[in-house]
């Protein structure tokens, strides 16, 4: 990915982040999970987060997508601060500027493939049929469109979800762990989908895998909640 992509980098990085955590912090039955935390992500930017397991990134990917408020800090959608929002709003602000794509898929299992792909737009009143479409080409699933997720492998029930991330024409999709639960050959093939699909967009990637940084603008390493490092993947160490 960062190859591709590298020339576009200085052009978003003087833009406005898509989106933003500025001084998050998180606290879970009185231990603190996540410790003053800043984070920019410009338009079309392509961000590995990652770090071993309890460092903190299933929680940021949490507050980042605005599926929990943090404690202390701000989280910015296109300008606007989420953090204090009630839940309502938060949540129509999640649909409509951040796609999220789940380590568990969390498909529906009694809607098909394009029912759970439309997903997004059928709570957001605003269908487009043909982007969907386009979605499902991209993303090679136009043949398991009406199939259910009982009948789909484990990498065609991720590129559901990658489609339904999208489906809103989000301007950042984060995914926890896309391949955690794929096996090498379909975790390869994943990765390149959904860096095709996601062209448009932001991508933040959650994972403990170190060896998807080559695939990436930045790497974010977090450790006991905190950010010990924000670099290029090109100068990032291991």
């Amino acid at each position: 990915m960062a190859t591709e992509r590298q020339g576009s980098t200085d052009a978003t990085d003087t833009a406005e982040p898509v989106l933003a955590a500025a001084g998050v912090s998180v606290d879970r039955g009185g231990t603190r999970v996540l410790t003053d935390v800043s984070l920019a992500v410009p338009p079309q930017a392509r961000i590995l987060i990652r770090g071993p397991s309890g460092a903190g990134k299933s929680t940021l990917f949490r507050v980042l997508g605005l599926l929990e408020p943090p404690n202390e800090g701000r989280i910015l959608v296109s300008g606007t601060d989420a953090a204090s929002l009630p839940e309502r709003k938060r949540a129509a602000l999640r649909r409509d500027h951040v796609g999220i794509v789940f380590q568990d898929f969390q498909l529906v299992p009694d809607l098909t493939a394009r029912e759970n792909a439309a997903l997004p737009q059928e709570h957001g009143g605003d269908r487009d049929g043909e982007w969907l479409d386009e979605l499902f080409e991209r993303l090679d699933i136009v043949d398991l469109a009406d199939q259910y997720p009982a009948s789909l492998s484990g990498g065609e029930k991720q590129r559901v979800a990658i489609a339904r991330a999208l489906a809103n024409r989000p301007a950042v999709v984060l995914a926890d762990e896309p391949t955690g639960q794929l096996d090498p050959d379909t975790e390869e093939r994943v990765l390149d989908l959904l860096d095709e699909a996601t062209r448009e967009t932001a991508l933040v990637v959650v994972s403990h895998d170190r060896a998807l940084g080559e695939r990436f603008e930045r790497v974010v390493t977090l450790r006991d909640g905190e950010v010990l490092e924000d670099v290029p993947a090109s100068t990032g160490s291991d």
